[in-house]
């Protein structure tokens, strides 16, 4: 029996070749693989909670690339790993190694200069990994945690609350969180700096 995903709006497709990565071959549905996921991405915050990072070690590809590998390894064999199809969201798979860097470079540039407030340089950058899409599965969790990281290691602020519900079932903030990232998208980042507080 293989793993049967109904998916949700906003979800990225995985491929069929990208489902026989999943590690628990007993897993067959979606609510399985949530819970499971969910699992994997607790320890992975847990160990982000127990770290000092900086900013030089944390704005870098490796380090994104680390972090979906701990939030995603004991699901995924190609957790941490970039993708290689191309998605419904994203850019071109042979870009993305280009543009983590330029994410990464554009975001050093932000807190050296002091371009926006740090909470925004955090959410700019959760946002711009988001739109990247660089990995087939767990890009919005994986930002997310990323933002969290840079906001509580850099700025030593607050953890983002992200409306305090689960931001994968379907639901009202599920669809906040998505047309907050939409309107991002079209340059203004009001709406997800506020969702990412409430």
């Amino acid at each position: 029996m293989g793993l049967e995903i109904d998916y949700i709006y906003g979800q990225t497709p995985i491929t069929e070749e990208e489902k026989e990565g999943l590690m628990i071959q007993t897993i067959s549905n979606r609510k399985e693989l949530d819970e499971f996921e969910q699992l994997n991405i607790e320890t992975a915050v847990e160990w982000s909670l127990k770290q000092k990072f900086t900013a030089e070690r944390i704005l870098t590809t490796k380090f994104i690339l680390d972090v979906h590998k701990r939030m995603f390894n004991k699901t995924w064999k190609w957790a941490g790993k970039i993708r290689t199809s191309n998605k419904n969201l994203g850019i071109d798979k042979f870009q993305i190694n280009q543009e983590m860097k330029v994410v990464c470079d554009d975001c050093k540039y932000w807190i050296e200069n002091n371009t926006y407030s740090d909470e925004e340089i955090a959410i700019r950058f959760k946002h711009r990994i988001v739109s990247v899409h660089p990995f087939p599965n767990g890009n919005g969790r994986h930002s997310r945690l990323c933002a969290d990281i840079l906001i509580s290691h850099v700025f030593n602020k607050d953890v983002f609350s992200w409306g305090r519900f689960n931001l994968v079932k379907p639901g009202d903030s599920r669809k906040k969180y998505l047309e907050a990232i939409y309107v991002a998208d079209n340059g203004d980042i009001r709406s997800l700096l506020e969702f990412a507080r409430t």
